[in-house]
């Protein structure tokens, strides 16, 4: 099969990532063969490819918002038939035996591994999933509209959570690229007021069309004081921008996987009267069950932006570079 390797880590413009002819890969006992049929772009494959996460698979293949159709499967698997339509995301196995798993928190496992960074994933004609983290995928949405839901949308509903916004609260979103823009379709579904503090006039543009009370540039105050803010964009230095605008009590949540440096944090002006920074580290499964969930319920759409899979490496440029709003998904043209 073909398939895109990030064959030296590094800055786009130096060409990490080429495509290459790789094994269709054997699934084992309990896996499933997928048969790619789309795969979302996400930031997370830009910092992979870039080398802003460390190596943990030379040559691996990106692409962790995968939907495909079954294609195999391992002679443990139980409930999945040929031809299946299934979702396959970040997580991508646990060992199901330490205490954070032990305790609902398979998201904090030592052990756990990852698709697209510790296996191959979606860039390519074919990828695996062991079936126990495999989705089962709502109908009504077409390939494309599904595959940004299964990491920007997920990682964007447990940020949500983590900003523990209060009922009809005010929340403010930094970026507003494909996850933040899935969230804040959730968050305004059930009651909240949202800001966007985003660079891109087109991502603002979307944000006051999608229904936010407001859009303006990330340095910039928002109109009230926030209960609650999410961080998205992969940069330290509006960490302490995002604390000042937090009302008392307020909760920040930073979404990324990657963060630039956080500056000095002034501990009168942006920590005091009990604000609060949480991590994000992630997702469940039962992160990724409830948020497809109520993207069904509140037909949660993603703004999306259709490219060949044979262009991959033009839509990380085109992401990197903030030249679409919503997300990139990457479309099977290889078979």
């Amino acid at each position: 099969m073909r398939a895109w390797s990030v064959i030296e880590p590094g800055p786009l413009g130096a060409g990490p990532l080429r495509l290459v002819e790789k094994p269709v890969p054997v699934p084992g006992d309990d896996e499933l063969l997928v048969r790619v049929r789309a795969c979302g772009v996400c930031r997370t494959d830009l910092h992979v490819a870039e080398g802003d996460l460390p190596v943990h698979r030379p040559g691996v293949t990106p692409g962790h918002e995968v939907v495909g159709e079954v294609a195999g499967f391992g002679a443990a698997v139980r409930g999945f038939a040929a031809g299946e339509r299934v979702g396959v995301a970040w997580l991508r196995r646990t060992d199901g035996t330490c205490r954070y798993c032990a305790r609902g928190s398979e998201n904090l496992c030592p052990a756990s591994s990852y698709t697209g960074w510790d296996a191959d994933g979606g860039y390519a004609e074919y990828t695996t999933v062991p079936a126990a983290f495999a989705y089962r995928l709502p109908g009504g949405l077409d390939d494309v509209s599904l595959a940004p839901l299964l990491c920007a949308g997920i990682i964007g509903h447990r940020a949500l959570r983590r900003s523990a916004l209060p009922p009809g609260g005010r929340l403010g979103l930094y970026g507003f690229g494909g996850s933040a823009h899935l969230c804040a379709q959730v968050a305004m579904a059930e009651g909240a007021t949202v800001h966007v503090l985003t660079r891109g006039a087109q991502a603002r543009k979307l944000a006051l069309d999608l229904g936010a009370a407001s859009a303006r540039g990330p340095l910039e105050m928002p109109p009230e004081p926030l209960d609650s803010a999410i961080l998205f964009a992969p940069a330290g230095e509006l960490v302490p921008v995002a604390l000042r605008a937090l009302d008392r009590g307020g909760t920040l949540a930073i979404a990324g996987i990657h963060l630039s440096d956080v500056p000095v944090l002034r501990y009168e002006s942006e920590l005091f009267y009990e604000k609060q920074v949480r991590s994000v580290t992630s997702n469940t499964r039962e992160d990724g069950r409830e948020f497809l969930a109520l993207a069904a319920e509140h037909s949660v759409h993603a703004t999306t932006h259709a490219y060949p899979l044979s262009r991959a490496d033009e839509a990380l440029r085109d992401l990197a570079a903030g030249r679409f709003d919503g997300a990139a998904v990457l479309v099977n043209d290889l078979s």
